[in-house]
C-alpha cells in the first residue's frame, strides 16, 4: 500500500513509524515532513494546508490511504476533497472537524445535550465582553474561537489582565480571525487529563490517557507551550473515572455530533479537567495530540493502520484495539527561548547507544546533517513496565542527544509519580 501522512512534526513521526509496522505499506509520503521524518518517509515539499496540491499528488501517485493530521487542513476540509478524488481518509470531514475549529460551537454543543463543561458565554463584540467581565468571579479564562496553534487560552488573574486579554484577541487581532469572536468561561480546577480515541462515529474506543506539561519550565512555571512533555497513562484517570467519562461525555459526544449532521470519523481528543464536581471537558480537538500521540502511540499493541481504516469504513466495533500495561514517557527537547524566539540550524547529533523512541518535530537536512529549525526539536520516548522506570530511562536516553542551546525541563512525570 501507498500511504500519505499530511503534517510534519513530532505527531506526524510518531505516526508514521507505527504505520511502517504494517508489512503491506510499501512506502509512506510526508507532506510536507521534515528531515528526521525523511529516515522513515519520503517527504515532499508540499504544505499542510495546500489542499489542491495535496489532492494532486495523492492523485498522481495513486494513494491508497491519506492520514490528515493537523488541525489546519482538517478545518480546511482536506478529507473532503481527498475523498471527493477518491482516496480514503483518516480523519474527520470538515463539518466534523468544527468541534475544533470553533471553541463557540463546542460550548454550544456541550450545553445543547447536557455534557459537562465550564460555565460560559460567547462574545463578538466587545463592548459587551468587557461589560461581562465586570461581573465575572476571578480568575477567568478567556479564549479565541478559532484555531491558534494552542495559544489562544489566557488565564487572567485580574480585571485589567482580563481586559487586555479581550483587546489582544479582539483590538489587537493577535490570532488573526480567530479572536473576532471570543469565550468567556469559568475557571476551573483539579488535575488535567488528555484522552485521545479512535471513533466512526458509531463507536468509540479510548486510548491510553496521558498528562501533558504544558508549561515552559520546571514546577509548571514560565509561558504555555505546546507541550514540554507527557507521560502515560495518567494516575488520576481511574478505571472508575474512566467509566464515568464513557458515560457522561465521550459517548454523548459522538451522538450529539451525529444528531446534529456532522458524524465524527477518526481520532477525537478529549481535553478533561477532573474537578470537585465531577469530570468536565476543557476542550476538544479534531485530531491527535501533540505530544501526547508520542507517549500513546508506543503502548498501541495492534496494527494502527487497520484500525484507521476501520474507523474510516464504520467498522471499528468488530476490530481489536489493545494496549499495553506498560507505562510511557516523553521528554521534549527544545531551542533555548521557546516558545519565544530562538536560534536555529543547530546541528543535531545522537550517541550510538540510545536506547530510546526519537521523535523530530523541528528539524531539516542540510548537507548530511540534522539541524534544529523549530521551537520544540524532538522528543525522547521511553517505555516500562511502571512509569518511575519509564520516567528515568527517558532522562537517561535525553543525555544522548546534542545539539547546542538544547533546553528541556527536567520535572517531567514528577506530578504523576507523586500522585501514584
Amino acid at each position: 500500500m501507498k500511504l500519505m501522512v499530511i503534517g510534519g512534526g513530532g505527531r506526524e513521526h510518531a505516526i508514521i513509524k507505527k504505520l511502517k509496522e504494517n508489512p503491506s505499506v510499501e512506502v509512506i509520503y510526508a507532506l510536507p515532513g521534515n528531515g528526521g521524518i525523511a529516515a522513515d518517509a519520503k517527504c515532499v515539499n508540499i504544505a499542510a494546508t495546500d489542499i489542491e496540491g495535496i489532492v494532486a499528488f495523492a492523485a498522481a501517485e495513486k494513494i491508497d490511504f491519506a492520514v490528515v493530521t493537523p488541525d489546519d487542513p482538517l478545518v480546511l476540509g482536506a478529507v473532503d476533497a481527498l475523498e471527493a478524488a477518491g482516496i480514503p481518509c483518516f480523519g474527520p470531514e470538515k463539518k466534523a472537524a468544527i468541534i475544533e475549529g470553533s471553541k463557540a460551537f463546542s460550548k454550544d454543543l456541550m450545553r445543547r445535550y447536557n455534557i459537562p463543561t465550564a460555565q460560559y458565554e460567547v462574545f463578538t463584540d466587545r463592548a459587551a465582553a468587557l461589560s461581562y467581565l465586570e461581573s465575572c468571579d476571578l480568575p477567568i479564562v478567556i479564549k479565541a474561537d478559532g484555531l491558534a496553534l494552542g495559544k489562544g487560552v489566557i488565564i487572567a488573574q485580574s480585571r485589567e489582565e482580563a481586559r487586555s486579554a479581550i483587546d489582544t484577541m479582539m483590538v489587537d487581532k493577535k490570532f488573526g480571525h480567530s479572536g473576532e469572536r471570543v469565550v468567556i468561561e469559568e475557571f476551573l480546577t483539579g488535575p488535567e487529563v488528555s484522552v485521545l480515541s479512535f471513533t466512526d462515529g458509531e463507536t468509540l474506543v479510548p486510548m491510553v490517557s496521558s498528562m501533558d506539561h504544558k508549561r515552559a519550565h520546571d514546577g509548571d512555571a514560565g509561558p504555555n507551550t505546546g507541550g514540554m512533555g507527557t507521560v502515560a497513562p495518567n494516575p488520576y484517570y481511574t478505571p472508575e473515572m474512566a467509566a464515568r467519562c464513557m458515560e457522561e461525555i465521550f459517548l454523548p459526544t459522538i451522538r450529539a455530533m451525529k444528531a446534529e449532521g456532522r458524524t465524527f470519523r477518526g481520532c477525537l481528543y478529549f481535553g478533561l479537567m477532573l474537578t470537585p464536581k465531577g469530570p468536565k471537558v476543557i476542550e476538544y480537538n479534531c485530531r491527535f495530540g501533540d505530544p501526547e500521540t508520542q507517549v500513546v502511540l508506543p503502548l498501541l499493541e495492534s496494527d494502527l493502520l487497520t484500525v484507521m481504516m476501520a474507523c474510516r469504513n464504520g467498522t471499528l466495533a468488530g476490530t481489536e484495539v489493545k494496549f499495553s500495561a506498560d507505562a510511557a514517557c516523553c521528554v521534549v527537547m527544545a531551542s533555548d527561548g521557546y516558545p519565544g524566539s530562538y536560534e536555529k540550524g543547530h546541528e543535531i547529533t545522537v550517541d550510538g547507544d540510545f536506547d530510546a523512541q526519537l521523535y523530530i518535530a523541528g528539524a531539516k537536512e542540510k548537507d548530511g546533517k540534522l539541524l534544529t529549525s523549530g521551537g520544540r526539536v524532538l522528543g525522547v520516548v521511553a517505555t516500562a513496565p511502571a512509569l518511575k522506570d519509564a520516567v528515568a530511562r527517558a532522562y537517561k536516553q535525553v543525555e544522548k542527544v546534542h545539539f547546542a542551546n538544547a533546553y528541556y525541563r527536567r520535572d517531567i512525570g514528577r506530578r504523576a509519580l507523586e500522585r501514584e
